[in-house]
């Protein structure tokens, strides 16, 4: 349903100063918190709140808190979403491009700081993993979830140690994993050749840019990778392009929880999803979602939550 004339002004109106603009066009790339915001803007926490709220309220942008942090991003509406393009496709402003600049380097010290953690862990990685849920469980939930293949392709992303690649890669033709870190890639070879399989390639790659062809695979696999991400919408999109028609997206996350050490000690960025928003995400990627596979832990600790979806499979032709 279209924005009425009066939601369009108010809309207009929430957006017509030039820090909510500037706000306006950081969101439009990725998801951020108010601390973010004001060290990209050089303003208080206090003001930039203040600014965010009268656009949550007109329905600009979205907020929703994570632990004790809050983010915010552009709204997930159509035509508020368009509403915004528009507006920013008109802007020709050198103080925003200073603010795209400062946020990439705010973007950098992140990445930094998430490669050394991961290449000092690597050789420690499935220990740490399984630090709060009983990793056979859910193990075994993921094989059930995945179903018997055979498959023509797996792509693992953000394989890791490749443990997703060991668990399933005897039931595919061929499988591809990708990661950022050189050291856990490293791991991920030699644990692939233990494990006996000659058809994997591993291969260092973004997850948000994985440059393999358009459904290409007809099992992807992103497990315990959201919660890292600047962006994890982009990531669950970019995983979907690549599913097959038939085929199958596989996400393993924690679900919401409020284990706010886990930001310092373990570099995670959000802490866990709801079924909701990882729904809401497979469906704008044209994934039909199924339900969702709780497996909370025997004792005090995450849930981890599986998602999955398939693409449609391409009907077939009648012949007359």
């Amino acid at each position: 349903m279209s924005l009425t004339a009066e939601q369009t002004i108010e809309a207009l109106r929430a957006a017509g100063k030039s820090t909510r603009l500037r706000i306006l066009s950081l969101l439009a790339g990725e998801e951020l918190s108010v601390m973010e915001l004001s060290r990209v803007l050089d303003q208080s926490q206090p003001r930039v709140s203040r600014h965010l709220k009268l656009m949550t309220d007109a329905g600009l942008i979205e907020r929703f808190p994570d632990g004790a942090r809050v983010f915010y991003r552009v709204s997930h509406d159509v035509d508020a979403r368009r509403l915004t393009d528009t507006v920013l496709d008109l802007l020709d402003d050198a103080e925003g491009e200073a603010d795209h600049a400062r946020l990439g380097a705010v973007r950098d010290e992140r990445a930094s700081a998430a490669a050394a953690y991961f290449e000092t862990v690597a050789p420690s990685w499935d220990r740490i993993r399984s630090l709060y849920v009983s990793e056979s469980s859910v193990e075994s939930a993921i094989a059930g979830a995945a179903g018997p293949g055979p498959f023509d392709r797996i792509v693992d992303l953000g394989t890791g140690s490749g443990r997703m690649l060991t668990l399933l890669g005897s039931k595919a033709r061929m499988s591809i994993g990708l990661d950022l870190s050189q050291n856990m890639l490293n791991i991920a070879r030699a644990n692939v050749v233990k494990a006996g399989l000659d058809k994997v390639e591993l291969r260092h790659g973004d997850i948000f840019a994985t440059r393999l062809p358009n459904q290409s695979a007809d099992l992807v696999l992103v497990h315990q990778v959201l919660h890292y991400l600047v962006d994890p919408a982009a990531a669950v999109a970019e995983a979907a392009r690549l599913v097959s028609p038939g085929g199958k997206l596989l996400i393993v996350d924690f679900a919401p929880h409020d284990l706010e050490q886990l930001r310092d000690e373990h570099q995670h960025r959000r802490l866990g999803f709801a079924d909701e928003e990882i729904g809401r995400w497979l469906a704008e990627a044209g994934l039909d979602a199924s339900a969702s596979i709780a497996l909370p832990p025997d004792t005090a600790g995450l849930t981890v939550t599986i998602w999955t979806a398939t693409r449609p499979a391409i009907a077939k032709r009648s012949v007359a």
